[in-house]
């Protein structure tokens, strides 16, 4: 008897919508951002539009869950810029706040409420 496989689930849609005007870009978190979702964000964090943005708005209040691989690659994202962006994260709610801080971003970012 041939040994079945289970299809790997693709990712949902990844729950980040970004929009720039140069300057500044900003990055809309919504649902949840789950370990299999780091390829397509680490593909996203790359656009040539954050990587010449200098403030980097990350709006987290829709957004219920973040696994911390996800938040590493932001980390990762954001510290090796050629020139740092400044990050800004508003409204993550507490669970969120935790990964963060235990990626270590909350040392490289202002969190706001």
């Amino acid at each position: 008897m041939a040994a079945e496989s289970s299809p790997i689930p693709a990712p949902r849609r990844l729950p980040v919508a970004l929009t720039t005007d140069g300057e500044a870009a900003t990055l809309v978190f919504s649902g949840a951002l789950e370990a299999r979702m780091v390829r397509p964000l680490e593909e996203q964090l790359v656009d040539p539009r954050l990587r010449h943005a200098r403030r980097w708005e990350l709006e987290m209040s829709e957004l219920a869950q973040m696994d911390l691989a996800c938040a590493y690659a932001l980390l990762r994202a954001a510290t090796t810029l050629p020139v740092p962006a400044e990050l800004h994260i508003r409204g993550a709610r507490r669970a969120v706040r935790r990964t963060l801080h235990a990626a270590g971003l909350d040392a490289v970012a202002t969190l706001e409420e």
